[in-house]
């Protein structure tokens, strides 16, 4: 597929641009294949993800509402981001200011504007469901990962809150799975797939990011999976990393849009896997 349907803003964040360069490189390639343009925000910053988003601190909002006037400075209405950090922040920020106009205006204010847009932020989930669509993303599969055991883990933010994100059930979600099936592999359901992985106490709390990481692994041991699938840069590196500290499972974690990239008929080498994932991949079939 080469026809151009649609351009998004892209809003990258930090983890892109250094430990994940995987899942962004992977989303590009993915997405040019399926005719979508991701195109970069020329000026961004870190969405703000560390600042506690209460009523009375509006540093929470400053960030991410500034994120959403560049984007509408360059003509974009929808926001496009991977990260399941980047994406709650940005989306729970667009959904309070927009419920909370008198908050909006005082945020409006210390950023220098009169008010701030209504920009729609988006996973790249939503845009291949809603977007290309289940039955045109099958037609555009060429290399089908068949054999390959997927265990599909969302973590929490991606989901949660529910009523703020609003992306999927966050008790019994279903969108991954459907995707994955679609790409050719076979899903495996475990337990943890929504739980935390611990997330930024992977900085000031290891042990706890541990227990965590810990549970999830072995969840996603239990039931047989080759590789563990995430959209969150943070979720990977919490779960490799409690896996090179114990050894005690060896599930490898790989971002959604590198299985999606490969799929498409994109070369493994090109992807950003490690080498213990292409050995798992290669080990499965899904890779000569």
């Amino acid at each position: 597929m080469s026809t151009e349907t649609k351009k998004f803003g892209y809003y990258p964040g930090c983890e892109l641009r250094t430990r994940a360069t995987g899942l962004d490189t992977s989303a590009q390639s993915a997405c040019r294949e399926l005719g979508i343009t991701l195109a970069e925000l020329k000026e961004w910053t870190c969405c703000g993800g560390l600042v506690p988003q209460v009523k009375d601190n509006y540093m929470g909002f400053l960030a991410p509402a500034r994120i959403l006037l560049e984007a509408k400075s360059q003509g974009f209405d929808e926001l496009v981001t991977l990260c399941a950090f980047c994406f709650n922040t940005l989306r729970r920020t667009s959904f309070f200011l927009q419920g909370h106009p008198e908050v909006g205006k005082r945020v409006a204010t210390f950023l220098g504007v009169e008010e701030l847009p209504e920009t729609r932020v988006l996973h790249l989930f939503e845009v291949l469901r809603d977007y290309v669509g289940f039955d045109r993303l099958r037609e555009a599969v060429r290399n089908p990962l068949q054999g390959l055991r997927v265990g599909p883990y969302y973590g929490c933010l991606l989901l949660r809150p529910a009523r703020e994100i609003n992306l999927d059930n966050p008790e019994e979600p279903t969108l991954m799975e459907s995707l994955l099936e679609i790409l050719g592999c076979e899903v495996v359901d475990f337990s943890s797939k929504t739980d935390c992985c611990g997330s930024y106490h992977i900085v000031t709390n290891g042990e706890v990011a541990g227990r965590c990481a810990e549970l999830i692994l072995h969840s996603a041991a239990e039931s047989n999976a080759n590789v563990l699938v995430a959209s969150c840069p943070v979720c990977q590196y919490n779960l490799d990393w409690k896996q090179s500290q114990s050894r005690n499972t060896n599930v490898p974690v790989v971002y959604f849009t590198q299985l999606l990239a490969l799929a498409l008929g994109q070369p493994v080498q090109n992807l950003g896997f490690t080498e213990q994932v292409r050995s798992a991949l290669s080990a499965a079939g899904s890779v000569g």
